[in-house]
């Protein structure tokens, strides 16, 4: 015999008859309507899981990129602190960090706790003794000043503070705070505390919670008197221009300060935090990412409920010469439209959802009158929202690849169904 000639019967693979019939497949009829509202489970579930894993990736990014904007923003990349003798050189020092290639600040600064008060309420802050210029440069503070101004911070003895502390002391620019700290002077009776009245000259607002209430800038010679600190400082701020490359600056740094120095970069000033953050972000990604597993799982339940009932249909189109590859493709389609059609649905409804956060945060708040984000847990004042085109098409990859997986069993099984034995129990 010669070459075997293909049989005329045979379809090209995903013809427009097995789109056809895949269509009918999932057009609900009365008789079929349990199998139908299967399907639909299957779709919201796959809709509901890839908008969900959208949303909270995109919280998530943002969550992280704004605290550490917000945390780079008003703390050193790189903190220089002294080793062996105090830092009484700390200009010298700070002058030729500052010469630096990529170093865009080197700030001096005086660190230390006391009470604020005033008088209707009082709280614990930290007080951190700046240069004008300094804070000036810091466009964190700078370019977020709700009242008052900087100019000449240095010759006076007015102090900046954060807008939730001015609201919780019930203070306005112009008004007196008055700063306790138990570094005072020596007593019969023991170290007396040093309290002192400020003027307030500017509020700010960070948007950051935990600074926007705990955080009072004081002129730096103001913070060395107050502080007892005998022409030193504690430490110097150095502010990059690129704090992803913080490595490359370590070295420099250390040769430039010209005296021994111990240096943390803002990775180990936080490490325990973005850990955490890290962590979570990897555990909410698992956890919901069985919602959408969960949906492609009912897309396996519908469809062998599906064979199952056309299971004298698939008899006739084995009798009329349809192949199995024809009958496996036709089931193919029916379950893996489901999948695509939940995915795009999922991915339109995350984008609209994270690109309206916040409004939505609004008004979900005002509808059940609550406070659904709030900023003294959560830090931040505003629900932030990052979407990363690659995490969100690896959320899409995902979903289309579970929801073609559930589809190969109960293909595989019509496309191995018996004709005969189908029509007998039918």
């Amino acid at each position: 015999m010669g070459e075997t000639m293909a049989d005329p019967r045979e379809t090209m693979p995903f013809a427009a008859f097995e789109w056809m019939l895949s269509g009918r497949y999932l057009r609900a009829r009365r008789r079929e309507g349990f199998i139908s509202v299967i399907a639909g489970f299957s779709f919201l579930g796959i809709m509901l899981g890839v908008a969900t894993l959208i949303i909270v990736m995109a919280v998530m990014n943002g969550f992280r990129k704004e605290l550490l904007d917000k945390i780079l923003g008003l703390n050193g990349h790189l903190l220089v602190q002294p080793q062996e003798s105090p830092l009484t050189d700390w200009k010298d020092v700070a002058d030729r960090i500052r010469q630096v290639k990529g170093i865009r600040l080197a700030a001096p600064v005086v660190d230390g706790p006391a009470l604020a008060s005033s008088p209707l309420n009082a709280s614990g802050i930290m007080v951190r003794g700046i240069r004008s210029e300094d804070l000036n440069n810091l466009t964190s503070i700078a370019s977020h000043l709700k009242d008052g101004t900087l100019d000449d911070f240095d010759q006076g003895h007015g102090v900046a503070i954060g807008r939730r502390l001015a609201e919780q002391l019930s203070l306005h620019v112009g008004d007196k705070i008055t700063l306790v700290s138990r570094q005072g002077a020596v007593a019969p009776m023991g170290i007396a505390p040093r309290i002192k009245p400020y003027r307030v000259a500017a509020v700010f607002e960070i948007g950051m919670s935990e600074y926007d209430a705990s955080l009072v800038f004081m002129p730096l010679p103001e913070a060395q008197a107050y502080f007892d600190r005998d022409r030193d400082v504690t430490a110097i701020e150095v502010f990059t221009g690129s704090p992803d490359r913080i490595e490359a600056f370590r070295k420099s740094v250390t040769e430039a300060a010209g005296r021994p120095i111990f240096l943390v970069d803002w990775r180990q000033r936080n490490a325990t935090f973005f850990s955490a953050l890290q962590v979570e972000r990897n555990v909410m990604f698992l956890v919901l990412t069985l919602i959408v597993l969960v949906a492609a799982l009912n897309i396996v339940s519908g469809l062998i409920m599906l064979v199952k009932d056309k299971g004298s249909d698939i008899a006739i189109l084995r009798t009329m010469g349809a192949s199995q590859g024809t009958i496996m493709r036709v089931f193919l389609i029916t379950g893996a439209s489901i999948g695509v059609a939940g995915t795009i649905a999922g991915l339109l409804l995350g984008l609209v959802v994270c690109f309206n956060i916040e409004a939505i945060r609004q008004l979900l708040s005002w509808l059940s009158n609550t406070d659904i984000f709030n900023s003294e847990i959560y830090f931040l004042s505003r629900l932030p929202a990052e979407i990363d085109a690659g995490e969100t098409g690896a959320v899409v990859i995902l979903a289309l690849t579970l929801s073609f997986l559930a589809t190969l069993y109960p293909s595989w099984r019509a496309a191995r169904l018996d004709p005969i034995e189908a029509l007998r129990n039918a």
